[in-house]
């Protein structure tokens, strides 16, 4: 019987070959889309799940009194909150921000690099944490001047050589230091933490080695720079053991900033277990459940089709069904017949997605910026969860086609009185109307998110970022003779005819700034207000001229206030925003004031127009400008033309003065728009997801309306022989569809204006959702379904009536 409804079930397939292939088409455009979008909802759910201890791991964070939360705190709490309460088992600290610099491999050609993804990290990390050592010693990590280093590192510095034992020279703001290879451990890519060199924490305890940086003595209470993480015991009550280290941070500190210590939970560190968590993670918990949803919806879309056309292509089949009743098969034969061909039909679709997968991962890869395969399905619970979205609706597609297929009276059928009844006509003009909500609402989110992209991009900024080239400042060789170097260096720019001018800053328009701090105050502040926090920038005194910033009042630092020691200084500029939070009523009342920070005393010399530091994601920060000339970015006005020859002559001045430094370069406008690179990706997604969903839904348009042809073939005859034309057929073959399509789009504008208004509440700076962009969607839509529709009408509508009345 099965081998029977096997034949039977191919032979349907290739007798009704437009509506097999649009099926097995479409189902499998759904598949493969959701199994690529559930690689990536799969590699989300997977980041920091391998920790063997992970159910007891939690890292103290801050928590102000705006509610603003951040990671690093100050790195002596450990030893202290360990030993004072006795729910904390262990605590390894972590730091990936300080120990950024250049890393050299002594020999006979020194193999120089600029490493970003480095670290310094306690001496039980690697028990701690659950990273693979492939060579070496953990407990080898616990000495001073002692290196770790990744697998790729282990390749890019030794290749095939035993890297134990070799020697790594870092130089960064510690100065020089020279570490022993101890190890090499696999750092995995579904991690928060993955450098690529780990270097001893214990190092930096030796005075000697701070290179006269004391706030990275990790034993102090005042510089807030390093993750701390503790392993707790068993049944710890995590919101009692909270209030026990604020209470104990607010007897430990002298000065009442009002920050509490919260605990959380490592496992949540990537995605929060929830929407509305308001700690800050690294991962986005919404994106990941969004793309989840578009993949449902897509292979609903595709569902739908199945079940529209298996439906509407069930009259052909009626005969059939009435002969099989009439000599003894029951409604389970024929529903297991029919789920049967279901099965067949989903299982012919399922690998022609694997095909799709195969050809579209690099693509889409691509478009998410990871490397993904199928066999990150497997990297945690998401799998299992999709199989069983996948079964469920497949099975229920299945029955339900099955179970309308034999539902049909064999009296009826055999007597030729079967009659298309008014509940599937309904069922089938729903189904459109679901496909066609959807495919306009992602149309309607890829438009807005584009719109908010552009606007963040063109947005005018308040400072200038074309034509501006940075390189990056040395870090190699800070002896004696630096400083003259620098100054050198520095005259040798000024002396370019292709340089129009030049500053120093410890940072640069769309990277962060130097740091952020609190304890400001003005004479006429009121208490609390030294709890309010600023943005801090280094800068030098051509930093406002090359930038092309504008002063609201007072005046600019003078190049001999730039290069004051950084203790000494007593100047400072603040920005309109940094006035208003400092309680001045006007750029001119601030200026010539004293505002006191700690114990220190600084003049306001000058007040800066606000401009845009960062994206336009979050408002512009209250910011205050120190002088100084930092040797970390030096920013290059540059003429435009022959970029390339001035580029290979700046790194020929550099390499003059700086020779063991590599030249490194960034224009100022490519790397502000990097910030967006979320955004970019966001479009990109829902673009691509849109233009699938369509896709699948004018398949399952087109296949109706090749039915819909097919039921009306006499009747169109008819009409041409009573002179109706071209045009006025296709016109009634599509306005049906069309009417469908105009519900949707009335279904899908609201929806989406609702859920775009709470994304665009995220953004300090945004469009408004004009009425523009739901006509243009709307228009998008009617065209590709009438075009659809199209095809068939006017094919029908060319046919010559004869061959279809031949038969009457």
């Amino acid at each position: 019987m099965i081998r029977n409804y096997l034949k039977i079930a191919f032979r349907n397939l290739f007798r009704n070959k437009v509506y097999s292939t649009i099926n097995i088409a479409g189902l499998a455009m759904g598949i493969a889309a959701f199994l690529l979008i559930l690689e990536y909802v799969s590699f989300e759910k997977s980041v920091n799940q391998f920790h063997k201890d992970l159910p007891d791991m939690y890292r103290i964070i801050n928590l102000d009194i705006k509610g603003n939360t951040w990671g690093q705190v100050e790195p002596g709490w450990a030893k202290r909150v360990q030993q004072n309460f006795n729910e904390i088992k262990s605590y390894c600290r972590f730091s990936d921000d300080i120990a950024k610099g250049i890393v050299k491999k002594e020999g006979r050609t020194p193999e120089i690099f600029r490493e970003n993804n480095i670290g310094y990290a306690d001496g039980n990390f690697f028990e701690f944490f659950t990273f693979n050592v492939v060579k070496g010693n953990k407990t080898a990590f616990n000495e001073p001047k002692i290196v770790f280093i990744s697998t790729r590192s282990a390749d890019k510095y030794f290749g095939k050589e035993d890297p134990i034992g070799k020697v790594l020279t870092l130089s960064n703001q510690f100065g020089t230091l020279s570490y022993s290879v101890e190890g090499v451990f696999e750092s995995p890519e579904n991690s928060d933490i993955k450098p690529d060199m780990i270097f001893s924490l214990k190092t930096l305890e030796n005075p000697a080695n701070l290179n006269g940086n004391d706030w990275a003595d990790p034993d102090n209470l005042q510089s807030q720079y390093i993750n701390t993480f503790f392993l707790l015991n068993k049944g710890v009550d995590i919101r009692g053991l909270e209030n026990k280290l604020t209470k104990y941070r607010e007897a430990e500190k002298k000065d009442k900033d009002g920050v509490k210590f919260r605990l959380q939970a490592f496992s949540n560190l990537h995605l929060s277990d929830k929407l509305n968590d308001p700690y800050q993670t690294t991962g986005n918990v919404q994106y990941v459940y969004t793309l989840g949803g578009i993949a449902f919806l897509i292979l609903l879309i595709a569902w739908f089709n199945y079940i529209n056309l298996s439906t509407a292509n069930s009259l052909k089949r009626a005969s059939e069904v009435g002969v099989r009743k009439v000599i003894g098969a029951t409604p389970g034969n024929l529903i297991l017949q029919f789920l049967g061909e279901s099965g067949l039909v989903t299982l012919l679709s399922f690998g022609f997605a694997l095909l799709l997968v195969y050809l579209l991962q690099p693509l889409f890869n691509q478009l998410i910026g990871k490397e993904l395969s199928l066999e990150t399905l497997g990297s945690s619970y998401i799998w299992a969860i999709g199989l069983g979205i996948f079964l469920v609706g497949s099975i229920l597609s299945g029955i339900y086609t099955a179970y309308a297929l034999s539902k049909f009276n064999p009296v009826k059928i055999l007597k030729g009185k079967l009659t298309k009844t008014s509940q599937g006509a309904f069922l089938r003009k729903s189904l459109v109307v679901s496909q066609f909500s959807i495919s306009v609402a992602l149309m309607l989110v890829t438009i807005i998110i584009y719109s908010q992209l552009r606007f963040m991009q063109n947005q005018n900024l308040g400072v200038k970022t074309s034509r501006l080239m940075v390189i990056r400042g040395p870090e190699v060789g800070r002896d004696s003779t630096f400083k003259t170097r620098k100054t050198a260096f520095w005259n040798d720019l000024n002396g370019q005819s292709y340089v129009k001018d030049y500053c120093l800053s410890g940072s640069v328009p769309g990277n962060w700034y130097n740091f952020s701090t609190s304890g400001f105050t003005q004479p006429k502040s009121k208490p609390g207000d030294e709890l309010k926090t600023y943005s801090f920038a280094i800068i030098g005194d051509r930093y406002i001229g090359v930038y092309d910033l504008k002063l609201k009042a007072g005046r600019n630092f003078t190049p001999q206030e730039t290069g004051v020691e950084w203790n000494k200084n007593d100047k400072v500029i603040l920005n309109e925003k940094a006035v208003k939070q400092l309680g001045f009523e006007s750029a001119e009342e601030a200026v010539n004031t004293k505002i006191k920070w700690d114990e220190r005393y600084l003049e306001v010399v000058g007040v800066l127009k606000d401009y845009h530091h960062t994206g336009l994601q979050k408002a512009i920060d209250p910011m205050i400008f120190y002088p100084q000339n930092s040797s970390e970015y030096i920013t290059v006005n540059l003429t435009t033309d022959q970029m390339q020859d001035k580029i290979a002559k700046l790194e020929t001045i550099y390499k003059n003065y700086f020779t063991e430094n590599p030249f490194e370069y960034f224009f100022v406008d490519e790397n502000f728009n990097k910030q967006y690179t979320s955004e970019r990706q966001y479009s990109r997604i829902f673009t691509t997801a849109s233009i699938w969903a369509i896709v699948i839904a004018c398949l399952g348009l087109f296949g109706l309306a090749t039915f819909t042809v097919e039921n009306r073939n006499k009747e169109i005859g008819i009409r041409k022989v009573l002179g109706a034309s071209v045009a006025s057929i296709v016109g009634l073959l599509s306005k049906d569809f069309l009417l469908l399509v105009i519900i949707a789009i009335l279904i899908a504008s609201p929806v989406s204006y609702y859920f775009m208004k709470i994304w665009l509440s995220d953004f300090a700076y945004r469009i408004d959702i004009s009425w523009w962009i739901f006509a243009v969607a709307g228009s998008i839509s009617i065209m590709i379904a009438l075009f659809t529709i199209m095809f068939q009408g006017i094919k029908a509508a060319l046919v010559n009536p004869v061959k279809s009345l031949k038969s009457e």
